[in-house]
């Protein structure tokens, strides 16, 4: 049988640290499904397509990772492309109890199991929210993402 993840969020954008856990990820799991997350209650900088398309940069040597958008519950998203777990990263402490609220939700509602990470320890301190802010006051954003991917040719 093979075992499939889903690796949730909203990616805005999706950073080094997002790609370090799906690479760690893939050392448990057969395949993961990068799902994003749409809110349309919150306000994006880079839309669906263009988070879609740096996974895309991010992966495209790789069969065993693929990336979709989703506006349902976590659970009907792991539901609907057939994964057992939810793949999850942690940053920080204050990371950990939000985190371990949606696994208990997910769990209870699914019977969906959830595996944490810890970020690497020289990514900790990457969120997309420092991205971005990096990224709106012209700041060479590069370090922070992936191997391989242009933000250059996603923003054209």
């Amino acid at each position: 049988m093979t075992q499939k993840a889903i690796f949730p969020g909203t990616f805005d954008p999706f950073t080094i640290g997002h790609y370090r856990i799906v690479e760690r990820g893939l050392q448990i799991f057969d395949k993961i499904v990068i799902g994003i997350g749409v809110n349309t209650g919150k306000r994006s900088l880079f839309t669906v397509e263009q988070r879609k398309d740096i996974i895309k940069q991010a992966f495209a040597d790789n069969d065993r990772v693929s990336v979709e958008s989703y506006d349902c519950l976590t659970v009907d998203f792991a539901r609907n492309v057939g994964a057992q777990c939810v793949l999850r990263g942690l940053r920080t402490v204050a990371d950990f109890e939000y985190e371990r609220s949606m696994a208990e939700a997910n769990a209870k509602l699914a019977g969906l199991e959830t595996i944490v990470l810890y970020t690497d320890a020289e990514n900790a301190f990457v969120s997309s929210t420092v991205v971005r802010d990096l990224y709106l006051f012209g700041k060479d954003i590069t370090p922070f993402l992936p191997p391989k991917v242009s933000i250059n040719k996603i923003i054209q």
